[in-house]
């Protein structure tokens, strides 16, 4: 069982949430507390993997890939899933031994990618492969409820416009951002001196650099946490179907819940796919059958996640080598 966080430890983890590159003063100054003990608290948090910052940079068209496994291969396919580049977050959930993932695909290499790559993975059959046409929420977006607004608002330093799929395929970077997004995909916090030393400009340079990248939409911050360890133990996929014309409707009702961690349009069978954690089976029992959105909706398909294999890009700690 995962251990949940104490009370400060999981606002900090919030703060990071918001800003992965947020200093520990000014976290320390929004929640209140010694600088020294949330230098001490933030540091453990990171160096023992509980939160870990990255930068992550999707292009390419986005896709929510689903499949089913045989049995006993569900986790050595879902490990192979997970482990190629393309892949933003893997799960396994209830169901026939079921793999749901989302990857980013550049478009020229989508049929070699379904029908050559994806088809090889031993174990993996009846593959489907919708396209993402519309975001609400994206997990870099998610806030759980650990902080207040205003708490949020003194801790972000840009805004957070939720990223849409990117039309051409691609992001140009130049050579000495291409260094920098390399560094901070490794770690996220690395300093601005840090970076100047891998990218081989000066720090003013860095400083100005990433600033425009972030603003620019072209790479996101994001701090990986299991929602476990912030007391929301139960996480499930919701594929929600549903007429046109209420798709918008409901995809914007979802943002009303802090339990919705990523929300997205989609083509398929299913208008939408929503990312939930709760903190258990009845708040999730209700959030499906009571909520305002399922209204709306015509039917739901619920998917309890059984293991993260992967997230925002960050495997799970025991398949990182």
């Amino acid at each position: 069982m995962t251990a949940r966080l104490d009370p400060l430890d999981r606002r900090i983890a919030g703060a990071l949430q918001v800003d992965g590159r947020a200093s520990w003063r000014r976290i320390a100054g929004v929640l209140d507390a010694p600088e020294r003990t949330v230098a001490r608290r933030g540091t453990h948090l990171l160096r023992t993997g509980v939160v870990t910052v990255v930068a992550v940079s999707p292009h390419g068209v986005p896709l929510l890939v689903r499949g089913r496994c045989r049995a006993g291969l569900g986790r050595p396919a879902g490990t192979a899933l997970a482990g190629r580049p393309e892949t933003s977050f893997c799960y396994l959930i209830t169901g026939p031994g079921e793999l749901v993932a989302e990857v980013f695909c550049d478009r020229d290499r989508l049929p070699t990618f379904m029908f050559d790559e994806m088809a090889a993975i031993p174990g993996l059959h009846d593959l489907t492969a919708d396209t993402v046409t519309r975001y609400y929420r994206t997990i870099h977006e998610w806030q759980p409820g650990l902080l207040s607004p205003a708490e949020t608002e003194a801790i972000s330093s840009l805004p957070q416009p939720t990223p849409q799929p990117r039309q051409p395929d691609g992001v140009a970077f130049s050579s000495d951002e291409r260094a920098i997004v390399r560094a901070l995909r490794e770690d996220g916090r690395r300093t601005h001196e840090e970076l100047a030393r891998a990218a081989g400009i000066s720090e003013s340079t860095v400083r100005r650099r990433l600033e425009a990248l972030r603003q620019e939409e072209k790479v996101f911050i994001r701090a990986v946490v299991e929602p476990a360890v912030l007391g929301l133990p139960v996480e499930a996929l919701l594929w929600i179907r549903c007429r046109p014309h209420d798709v918008d409707g409901i995809g914007r009702a979802l943002l009303g819940s802090p339990y919705v961690r990523y929300a997205a349009a989609m083509t398929g069978e299913y208008q939408l796919l929503a990312d939930v954690t709760l903190p258990d089976i009845a708040a999730l029992h209700e959030f499906v059958g009571s909520s305002g959105w399922s209204r709306q909706a015509d039917s739901v398909h619920t998917g309890v996640v059984l293991k993260a294999l992967k997230r925002s890009s960050v495997l799970a700690p025991e398949l990182r080598s």
